[in-house]
């Protein structure tokens, strides 16, 4: 048999898309339009949609790779993901690629979403739209400022520091790391993309980002800024938390865990002792000694020190290596 024989022998990997859909009826056409032959499978997930999108994709769409799914009633743009990537693996999907409904994501971009993926360089894939300055200029200032705090809180509850747009809704996943994560914990709603990040790091799967472009209307967004303020501080402060203790005591304890302990430890004290004795300074009008001040300072400078180390011997722990190719076959 001949070398081109053997290569075309070897079966193409399986991409399915999932395509989740809320209010999208005047977009989602143009988007399906736009999949290439790369996509084996295409599911348009209508999230409980009043303007009944999914009816009209099942009623107008002559694409056989589309299947349409349906919920009762909305539930959130995470559960209506996850819905697609359930069917996804159980048709027998080797990568599930994330797509929005409102024509903003490329799916053009599929081959270089899932060129890492496929060279095992990667688990899991996701856009990144500020990589390139000059398509900033699009973005509305209120995105631009939200996506840069978010994107920073980000790196510190998910522990991916190589990584910016967190909540970008343009993903590929492997399916076998698809399988590890728990889907039936992970936020259904707006905070989706940032909490399966936090599960994949504590999977240690390698996340990388792709450059992309997004195209804006005049459409209002769908989160709110000050619930997204809100709750998704709380939310990723919980992640942070619970992603140091599978990390550093649970699963692993060196020297970063002594860091982050004793840093906070002595952070704490300095702050508290510090206050309490400023406090008494105003009340009493005396002035504190040299004593009280360096026993409230000291502890604070020697905590700050620890946690800038604990933060760049985190920032060195990102995962380097693909973990989908330990994975093994799909469990029956």
């Amino acid at each position: 048999m001949s070398v081109p024989d053997q290569q075309a022998a070897v079966p193409r990997p399986s991409i399915a898309a999932v395509v989740p859909v809320y209010r999208e009826r005047r977009h989602v056409a143009q988007v399906l339009a736009r999949f290439g032959p790369e996509v084996a499978r295409i599911y348009v997930v209508d999230d409980g949609c009043p303007e009944r999108t999914g009816e009209m994709v099942r009623e107008s769409c002559t694409d056989p790779r589309v299947t349409v799914l349906c919920h009762e009633r909305n539930r959130g743009v995470g559960a209506a993901t996850m819905t697609g990537y359930v069917r996804a693996l159980a048709d027998g999907a080797e990568v599930v690629v994330k797509v929005d409904g409102d024509g903003q994501m490329d799916p053009g971009l599929i081959p270089t979403f899932v060129a890492p993926i496929l060279r095992g360089e990667a688990d899991y894939v996701k856009g990144n739209r500020f990589h390139n300055l000059d398509g900033l200029a699009s973005m509305p200032p209120v995105r631009l400022l939200g996506n840069a705090v978010l994107s920073f809180v980000t790196k510190i509850s998910t522990g991916y520091w190589n990584v910016f747009d967190p909540n970008n809704g343009f993903t590929a996943i492997h399916a076998a790391v698809l399988r590890e994560l728990p889907l039936d914990r992970i936020d259904e709603r707006f905070f989706f993309e940032s909490d399966v990040l936090f599960r994949l790091n504590t999977l240690q799967a390698v996340v990388c980002d792709v450059p992309m472009r997004a195209v804006y209307r005049s459409e209002q967004s769908k989160l709110s800024v000050r619930h997204a303020l809100v709750d998704f501080s709380v939310r990723h402060a919980r992640n942070a938390v619970r992603r140091v203790v599978y990390n550093y005591y649970l699963r692993n304890f060196n020297v970063a865990s002594l860091q982050i302990l004793f840093g906070s430890l002595l952070l704490a004290f300095g702050a508290t002792f510090g206050t309490v004795e400023w406090a008494r300074s105003l009340r009493t009008g005396e002035a504190a000694t040299t004593g009280t001040v360096m026993l409230a300072a000291l502890p604070v400078l020697l905590g700050v020190q620890l946690l800038l180390a604990f933060a760049s011997y985190d920032m060195a722990s990102v995962p380097t290596r693909a973990i989908h190719t330990r994975l093994g076959p799909p469990r029956d």
